[in-house]
């Protein structure tokens, strides 16, 4: 695992993404966009890479 800054919170990536916590669960489950866990807790984080990819991809298609 990177960094634990160059990840964010569920909360966050619904905020950058703007979608709801349960969406990213839904797509974690699905494959569609994975999280990884927190080494600690178990709490689910995404990539802020990924996140900015996956808005840049919905960005141009839109």
């Amino acid at each position: 695992m990177d960094h634990l800054d160059t990840y964010v919170t569920i909360r966050e990536a619904a905020k950058m993404l703007g979608v709801c916590e349960a969406t990213l669960r839904r797509w974690d489950k699905l494959g569609k966009l994975k999280a990884v866990r927190h080494p600690i807790n178990g709490y689910r984080l995404y990539k802020v890479d990924s996140l900015k990819t996956l808005i840049r991809t919905a960005t141009s298609h839109g």
